[in-house]
Formats: C-alpha cells, structure tokens, sequence
C-alpha cells in the first residue's frame, strides 16, 4: 500500500489481510519493554549516529548529552535556553518557523541545503510534504538551545540524522495508512494537513504502560489526517528499538493509532484489537 496512492476500497481488502497488516504492525512496540531516553528524534542517543555512520564513540565520551529535539516545536514562547519565537512567524500546519537554511555564527563546517521530498500527501496542496535539510536540521538544534562541541556529531553524522529522521516519517505514514484502509470506501486518497511534537506530553496509553513497568516513549507526534475533508487526529509514541537498521535506517518502534476523541477512532480501535488478539490465540484462523 503506498503512500499518496488511492487506498483499495474495503472490498477489496479482506479481512484476513488487514488483520495480518495490523498483526505485523509496529505499532506492537507498546508491547515491548524499551529502554528509557530523553526526549528527543532521533538524536536521543548520539550513539546511534555514530555506529550508524561506522564511526566509534570518541574515548571519554561517556557523559550523554541532552540534545533538543529537532521535531515541531509545541511551545512559541520564549523559554529557557530557546530564543524567543514570533507566533505570527510559526507555520501552524508544522509548528515550525519560516525555513533557515543560512550557516550558523561559528557553525565548524558547511551543510546541504537540499531538500528530500516525502511520498507523504500534503493536504490542501497538489505536493507531498517535504523533508528539512542538514542545514535546516542544524539550525532547528541551536535554536532550542543545543551547544555543538567536538565531541558532538561531524560533519558526515547529519546525514545519517536526515536519514534516520526521514526514515521515522516514513514508516509513520505507512502505519497510519494501515489505519486508513479501514476506511477507504469513504476515501481513497488521506493526506497529512499537520503535525506538531508533545515530547513531554504523554499519552494516557504511554502513561498507563509506565505505571504497568513499562518505560516511557521518548517522543511524541500528533498527526492531523484530512481524510477526504474530515480531520482524524493520530498518535504516534516513538519507542527506541536497538540498532539503527543500516539499510533502512530504522531504530525505532512506533505506536500509531487515532486518538480516542470520536466514536469511530474508538470503533477503529476495538476492532483492531480484536484481531490482534484473535490472531494471537488462533493464527491459523481464517474468519
């Protein structure tokens, strides 16, 4: 099912088959016990870059940094170690300021300026989103108050950053497509109309899990879905999942599914954990 193509109509798609797409669904990763790390994407744990990039952790580098999260920002004011932001300056469809992608004062080396474009649909406009440069990336850190030192990423880190971020989205996309085909009678074609991270805000689901053991997500998104002119609110917990796949450059587990604020999100929800439970106690079932 790719993003940005029609979805089938729910004729066409079984039940079987849409059992067996939740069934293998990351969004089981709430059914995971994951280490707990601040909250950031995807740079919560600096190392990851670096065996991601084949590069080993520099000798007396033990002390983890707290990076700033490079994801949409929930908060415009200004806040402590953040420069003061314009609210008339966000683009409310991101919680982003206008694109910068001029050189920091005293930034150590250059960085692309070139954009990747998404396959996800962007709502209101014939375009998929797209994704932020390294250098956008950088400066999104330094506004929220990260200090570079030399112990920190090189120059050669930000891509695999980029990869990694766009890698996340990506599989976002795909997980809430999953959701999405549960009604593509009533349209064919979702599109993402806008996001914005609650990295401290947790979840009620996220919240509950901690209380059963389980650690905390170490970020949050909320994805605003325009489903054919109806908007659909989805939660996406992010879990850290090992090793940064190198060929995919995944590493994280992710819990998507719509927000329980409309009758049919809590439908959505109860049929779909009926078949993941259904499939779990019988596999072989064909109904």
């Amino acid at each position: 099912m790719g993003a940005g193509t029609s979805l089938q109509s729910a004729d066409q798609l079984s039940t079987k088959n849409l059992e067996n797409s939740f069934r293998n669904s990351n969004n089981n990763a709430a059914s995971q016990n994951i280490q707990k790390y601040p909250s950031e994407c995807p740079m919560h744990d600096k190392n990851k870059v670096k065996q991601f990039s084949s590069m080993s952790s520099s000798p007396g580098s033990s002390k983890v940094k707290e990076y700033p999260s490079e994801c949409p920002i929930s908060n415009v004011s200004s806040t402590e170690g953040q420069c003061p932001i314009k609210k008339d300056d966000i683009d409310p469809a991101n919680m982003m300021p206008p694109p910068n992608q001029q050189p920091s004062s005293g930034q150590p080396f250059p960085l692309p300026t070139n954009r990747q474009i998404s396959s996800i649909p962007r709502a209101g406009k014939d375009e998929n989103w797209l994704y932020p440069s390294q250098q956008m990336f950088w400066n999104a850190m330094l506004r929220k108050g990260w200090i570079w030192t030399d112990e920190d990423i090189r120059q050669q880190d930000m891509e695999h950053i980029i990869q990694i971020h766009n890698a996340n989205n990506e599989q976002a996309w795909q997980e809430v497509l999953k959701w999405e085909a549960l009604h593509a009678r009533e349209c064919g074609n979702p599109k993402l109309k806008n996001f914005g991270g609650k990295a401290k805000d947790f979840s009620p689901r996220a919240r509950i899990r901690s209380w059963m053991g389980y650690d905390l997500p170490f970020d949050r998104h909320d994805w605003i879905i325009d489903r054919c002119g109806k908007e659909v609110r989805y939660i996406i917990d992010y879990y850290d999942g090992g090793q940064v796949d190198p060929v995919t450059s995944r590493f994280t587990l992710l819990d998507v599914r719509p927000a329980l604020d409309s009758s049919g999100a809590c439908w959505d929800r109860m049929k779909v954990a009926w078949w993941r439970w259904k499939l779990s106690w019988f596999p072989d079932s064909n109904s």
